[in-house]
C-alpha cells in the first residue's frame, strides 16, 4: 500500500515562500510566534482563541537555535524544528506555520503584514515584538490571558521527578 503525506504538511512554509502563501490566505490574518516545544492544553486552547480574532492564523516557530538562545536549558528544545512544524500544522486553527532563526520574529510579521497580532498573557502589549509595525499599518495587538495554567517547562520539570 501506498501512502501519501498528510494534507497539513502542505501547511509547512519557508520564510522566503511566506509572502506568496499568505498572499493567498482571507484576511483579516492573524500572526503568533513561540517555541511551542511540548504542545499542551495550555498552547491549542490559546491558538484557538488566537485564531477566532481573524479569518487565517500563521503561526511562525523559533528554529532550534533560536530556542537555545532563550536560555530555557542545554536540553532544549525537547522536539525538533520539523517535528514542532508538523505539530503545529496538523491543528485546525493553524493555516500556515513557518519559523524563524533571529531573536524576534519580527522579519516574518514584516513579511505577513498581519491585520491581528497576538502573544499570551504573560506578554504586555506594548512589549510584543511588532506592536508598533502592527498598530501603525491600522491593525490590532492582543495579550490572551492564559486560561490553563501550563507550561512545557513545568512539564519537563514534572516528567524529571518521575
Amino acid at each position: 500500500m501506498n501512502y501519501s503525506a498528510p494534507a497539513f504538511e502542505a501547511k509547512c512554509c519557508a520564510p522566503a515562500d511566506l509572502a506568496a502563501r499568505v498572499a493567498a490566505l482571507p484576511r483579516p490574518l492573524v500572526f503568533t510566534n513561540g517555541c511551542f516545544d511540548i504542545l499542551h492544553r495550555g498552547h491549542v486552547t490559546y491558538l484557538a482563541q488566537a485564531r477566532a480574532l481573524g479569518a487565517a492564523m500563521v503561526v511562525a516557530l523559533n528554529t532550534d537555535a533560536s530556542v537555545k538562545r532563550l536560555g530555557k536549558g542545554d536540553d532544549r528544545p525537547i522536539n525538533r524544528l520539523e517535528d514542532r512544524m508538523a505539530v503545529m500544522a496538523a491543528l485546525e486553527c493553524v493555516s500556515l506555520v513557518t519559523w524563524f532563526d533571529e531573536d524576534t520574529p519580527l522579519q516574518r510579521i514584516l513579511d505577513c503584514r498581519p491585520e491581528v497580532l497576538v502573544k499570551g498573557g504573560d506578554w504586555p502589549v506594548e512589549r510584543i515584538v511588532g506592536y508598533g509595525e502592527v498598530r501603525g499599518w491600522g491593525g490590532a495587538v492582543h495579550s490572551i490571558p492564559f486560561i490553563h495554567q501550563r507550561s512545557t517547562t513545568a512539564l519537563v520539570d514534572k516528567i524529571r521527578r518521575l
